[in-house]
């Protein structure tokens, strides 16, 4: 099952807040971090990846800083603050909400 369109839709910054709620990272390696998570069955494209990021930054969720890599390389990694970590408890609960809802309609059909 690839997990894309509609199934996450509205989820993302969740999926985002948490992986960095794990550690700090930058673009890629928070998809790559989703990838692995999910046995390669979820990652963004790049716009939506930094469309969530810029969103994220606005409210005050997250924040970014840049990084040189041993190599000489810049990277620009992203941070969760304390208002990131509140909406993610939010959001974790409307899923929770979402998910027995769903649970409970389906529930009723097989019965």
């Amino acid at each position: 099952m690839n997990l894309v369109g509609d199934i996450l839709r509205g989820y993302t910054d969740m999926l985002l807040l948490a992986v960095l709620e794990e550690r700090d990272s930058y673009g890629y390696q928070v998809n790559q971090l989703l990838q692995e998570k999910t046995d390669g069955a979820f990652s963004l494209t790049e716009a939506t990846l930094y469309t969530s990021f810029k969103r994220l930054e606005k409210q005050d969720c997250i924040v970014s800083y840049w990084l040189e890599t041993k190599n000489q390389k810049k990277r620009k990694y992203y941070s969760i603050t304390s208002n990131g970590k509140k909406l993610l408890k939010e959001k974790k609960k409307e899923w929770e909400e979402a998910k027995a809802l769903i649970e409970q309609v389906l529930q009723k059909n097989h019965q």
